[in-house]
């Protein structure tokens, strides 16, 4: 059995030989919500004599719980994994709180990460596997320095933060920080002191930016007030109600790209009882309502551009994206409740949607049609040779809602228009952040 997996394990990390990328200047980027990189910057590291032992002694004794570690954590970048965590932790929270915990796991690793970098060049410490022939490297060998552990960073951010949030997780998550760091110093990539030192960085920035945020949710309670007019949707328990009062982060305010009024529904209650659903309107009307597309394709490319090989890149990626999906549902959040627009089957009460379920808020514009907008226009700054295909996805996530019975065509085109704006708003303060200039240098 151990021999099995032996075997498995040098077959998944048979890349162990390409060089990673590296950037030596990311600690020079822009932060969202630290100062900068520089202000964090660690003191210098110890020497690492005594800790080659160590790090030789945990190779010699590697079982196979330790090699199913290394290959667990070896995948994606640092971030990678407490992403995913993220992802399905938040969006059962019916607080206010879930959405913010979302975008500060993405803002925090990433500006933690640059901390780390700033750390990284200036001592430029080197790693074990370098120090030492005797360590073997099992993993894709980063060229980066060894101190602070980006890793540990990474996990030092996620630990904090989704403890704070999920108080429930703590235990949980505290031992995930542990199998990770233990994973770093056995596959060779850093000494304990490194995974002491990234853990307790990213938990101070983590600390610091939970304070930062600490107003961003909103504090007063609903009053419970529902309009009873006709044309505005109709319903007992409303789902964040006050969301649109959160405070932003790139926008000006949630209200920044409001839009005018819905229009008098008639027209598009006639287009949509005319809708004759068939196969190919059903497919796509349950993929988009069962399906995490924007969050797989993010990993996806990620991968596939290896960048998942870039811990600052990546880092920064992930973060962009929290801001803009964080900012997209705060924005079309206050649109929806600043309006109450109604529903198909509220509008007329004969019609049926084809998705049977109508969801627990109002429906103008659509959060599928705005959120899928923002993904697209930063995926496709992110990777614009794929913009044609985000571009039409985000188009299909719109029509998913109409071919459902669940959304009008206009709250769809609304909320397209919407996410859009929000998109560029939210590149246009990523292209300052220094990382686009580090690029260009590079390919020059």
């Amino acid at each position: 059995m151990k021999k099995n997996l032996l075997i498995l394990a040098f077959a998944s990390l048979a890349a162990a030989q390409l060089q990673a990328q590296v950037e030596p200047n990311a600690g020079n980027w822009k932060t969202w919500f630290i100062t900068s990189g520089e202000a964090y910057r660690l003191a210098p590291p110890l020497s690492d004599r005594n800790e080659i032992s160590q790090v030789l002694y945990r190779q010699q004794h590697l079982n196979a719980d330790g090699w199913q570690h290394i290959i667990y954590w070896n995948a994606g970048a640092p971030g990678y994994r407490w992403q995913e965590m993220i992802s399905k932790l938040w969006i059962t929270d019916t607080s206010y709180q879930g959405a913010l915990a979302n975008m500060l796991v993405g803002v925090a690793t990433y500006d933690a990460t640059i901390a780390a970098w700033n750390t990284k060049y200036a001592y430029n410490r080197s790693r074990p596997f370098t120090a030492d022939k005797r360590i073997k490297a099992y993993m894709i060998k980063p060229e980066s320095p060894s101190y602070p552990c980006e890793y540990s960073v990474a996990a030092g951010v996620a630990v904090t933060i989704i403890a704070h949030f999920f108080p429930a997780m703590a235990d949980s998550v505290n031992r995930l920080a542990e199998q990770e760091m233990e994973s770093r110093i056995a596959a060779g990539a850093a000494y304990p002191s490194d995974t002491r030192a990234g853990f307790a960085l990213g938990k101070r920035i983590a600390e610091k930016e939970i304070e930062r945020t600490k107003d961003y949710p909103v504090k007063t309670a609903w009053n419970g007030n529902v309009p009873d007019q006709p044309g505005h949707w109709k319903g007992k328990h409303p789902m964040f109600p006050l969301l649109g009062q959160c405070k932003t982060v790139v926008l000006e305010s949630s209200s920044q790209f409001r839009p005018g009024p819905p229009p008098d529904y008639t027209k598009d209650m006639a287009e949509l009882k005319n809708f004759k659903p068939n196969f190919l309107s059903m497919s796509n009307a349950f993929f988009w309502v069962s399906q995490d597309f924007w969050g797989d394709q993010l990993n996806k490319k990620i991968f596939e551009y290896n960048i998942n090989q870039n811990p600052p890149r990546a880092a920064r990626l992930y973060a962009i994206t929290a801001v803009g999906f964080y900012d997209g549902f705060v924005a079309c959040w206050d649109a929806k409740y600043a309006y109450w627009g109604t529903r198909p089957d509220q509008y007329d009460t004969t019609f049926r949607p084809s998705l049977m379920a109508t969801p627990p808020f109002p429906g103008y514009p659509s959060g599928h049609a705005t959120i899928s907008a923002v993904m697209a226009g930063m995926y496709s700054y992110f990777f614009p040779a794929d913009s044609a295909y985000f571009q039409q996805k985000a188009k299909d996530a719109a029509e998913s809602r109409f071919q459902g019975g669940i959304h009008f065509r206009t709250d769809n085109e609304v909320g397209l228009e919407l996410g859009g704006k929000v998109a560029a708003t939210v590149v246009q303060r990523a292209r300052a952040d220094g990382a686009d200039e580090a690029a260009k240098q590079s390919n020059d």
